[in-house]
């Protein structure tokens, strides 16, 4: 069984920048495939970026903006962001799977409790 663990949310004003960590579990973490979801206030959670063997992608209203990346000797995935918007303000969740996951969809195995981001104007 894989956890995982978000963490490094909070207040920020737009345009600032924030890094979100996820601790994952396990002596296998290099082979796991991360992601990151958020769930923005009465919205339904959508995709915000993938790292797998593949390579990385990200969802559009975030490309440019956030960097998705991992420390396998710390078993840790990271999400960089910058410059900041107001709609990006929602809760942040962290995704495992062992098995590969098409970018942008939803079939991973484990996920975190999330993390609130909130970004004022």
């Amino acid at each position: 069984q894989v956890q995982v663990v978000e963490s490094g949310g909070g207040l920020v004003q737009a345009g600032g920048s924030l890094r979100l960590s996820c601790a994952a579990s396990g002596r296998t973490f290099s082979a796991y495939n991360m992601g990151w979801f958020r769930q923005p206030p009465g919205k339904e959670r959508e995709f915000v970026a993938a790292i797998g063997r593949s390579g990385t992608s990200y969802s559009d209203s975030v490309k440019g903006r956030f960097t998705i990346s991992r420390d396998n000797t710390k078993n840790t995935l990271y999400l960089q962001m910058y410059s900041l918007k107001p709609e990006d303000t929602a809760v942040y969740y962290c995704a495992a799977s062992v098995q590969p996951v098409w970018p942008g969809h939803y079939n991973y195995d484990y996920w975190g409790q999330g993390t609130q981001v909130t970004v004022s104007s």
